[in-house]
């Protein structure tokens, strides 16, 4: 497939306007439209680079169908637009996150479904339910946890979580909207035609991310070393011996773009997209890589207590994908944390005020 019109969701934040700057890059002649509300703090930032490449800006917001059929007519969506806070609706209001994640997929289908387009949409590993997750034989090598040598059990193995990962049990909203809006993906597919690809996403980064506290950590931990301040290490003991795997976001580009130049033979199919083991890490892992590329130690503190939405480890099992299109990840560790080193210190005055 050569989309002459690209609309992507989400098209100022982090994902999307990456994606969107490198699809210009690689296509300059393909129409690109980035659609956003604008509403993460820092997403106003990719307004210039993305002017500056050419990407077309409306200024949108998913949860309102109208804004949607101001766009017009495309034949390529990226769905990149979400509320991606595990926390979300902890201790508050479900509506943001709600409205976001499954009426917004609504009305991107629909919007898909009237142009006769194809999808690709970013899902999440947090589809994964919790419980099982914590339930799995962990061990503490190092300074990491690790799956017990030799054990393995359905969906689950020393390469990570694979998509036949049982999904019984509760995910948190976040996830829990996410797997809603693959089901609604699949009967429009069923249903319409409609030609998806669904990306299962482990921890994203790189640079461009404006990282917080619940989603963004790579990028949270090199901006605290670079600007100062300070971090803990929270749940499972306050120890940072949870694991997660990570992926730089120039991978995944690199993946959809395989995806889509064949999407005849993905449609329909669900992958989960992460880094693997390979590209694994503990939060004291990660903190020694900053400490390391930054020069600089920073108080780190420790809270004992897990939050509901917190798991011990989850590492990525991309075998399928990897089987489906040939894609692996090319950029290691080293490589990922220079990029988001570099990116900081080449933007230190806009970022000081969001990331410091």
């Amino acid at each position: 497939m050569t989309p002459e019109r690209i609309l992507i969701t989400g098209g100022a934040g982090f994902v999307g306007s990456s994606l969107a700057l490198a699809w210009k890059r690689d296509w300059p002649d393909t129409t690109v439209i980035a659609f956003d509300n604008l509403r993460r703090r820092g997403s106003e930032l990719a307004l210039a680079r993305l002017k500056q490449a050419g990407v077309a800006f409306h200024h949108g917001d998913v949860r309102v169908a109208g804004d949607l059929e101001e766009v017009g007519a495309f034949d390529l969506l990226l769905e990149c637009s979400a509320e991606p806070a595990a926390s979300a609706g902890y201790g508050g209001s479900p509506a943001y996150v709600l409205d976001t994640n499954l009426g917004g997929t609504i009305n991107c289908l629909e919007a898909a479904r009237r142009h006769g387009a194809a999808m690709v949409f970013l899902s999440t590993s947090r589809v994964y339910p919790i419980d099982p997750l914590r339930a799995l034989p962990l061990e503490l090598v190092g300074g990491r946890l690790e799956i017990s040598p030799g054990a393995a059990g359905l969906g689950w193995s020393a390469a990570g979580i694979a998509e036949d990962f049982p999904l019984a049990g509760h995910r948190t909203l976040y996830g829990t909207t996410k797997l809603a809006s693959e089901l609604l993906i699949a009967e429009y597919g069923a249903m319409y035609g409609l030609r998806s690809v669904i990306n299962r996403c482990g921890v994203l980064t790189g640079p461009w991310q404006m990282g917080k506290v619940d989603q963004g950590v790579v990028v949270l931990w090199a901006a605290r070393h670079h600007f100062g301040g300070t971090l803990s290490y929270i749940g499972f003991g306050g120890e940072g011996t949870q694991v997660r795997d990570v992926l730089h976001v120039d991978d995944l580009y690199d993946l959809v773009r395989i995806q889509v130049g064949n999407l005849d033979r993905h449609a329909g199919a669900t992958y989960n997209v992460g880094g693997g083991p390979a590209l694994s890490l503990s939060l004291l892992e990660l903190t020694a890589a900053c400490r390391q590329r930054s020069g600089r130690t920073i108080p780190i503190g420790s809270d004992p207590v897990t939050r509901e939405s917190d798991v011990p480890y989850f590492v990525t099992d991309s075998g399928s994908v990897t089987a489906a299109t040939g894609w692996t990840p090319q950029r290691n560790l080293a490589s990922l944390v220079n990029d988001i080193f570099t990116w900081i210190e080449e933007n230190e005055t806009s970022l000081a005020g969001i990331l410091g």
